[in-house]
């Protein structure tokens, strides 16, 4: 899955809870401006804030490594 659907993704999942961008960066302990460029296309996150931004939203995120 590319980063752009995993995005999209996280906001569609944020949206449909009723969970504002503020809330959720205090929620993940992820920062409120990294979390807006993420959902814009403009971030590149680590695998660690994409992890604590899947477990505040009851979202799985795996990764697979292929040859």
């Amino acid at each position: 899955m590319h980063l752009e659907a995993i995005a999209n993704m996280v906001k569609a999942r944020r949206e449909s809870l009723s969970v504002t961008q503020d809330t959720l960066a205090q929620l993940s302990g992820v920062a409120v401006r990294t979390l807006k460029q993420f959902e814009s296309g403009k971030g590149n996150p680590t695998l660690q804030t994409l992890q604590k931004l899947g477990d505040a939203l009851g979202l799985e995120i795996t990764f697979a490594i292929k040859n």
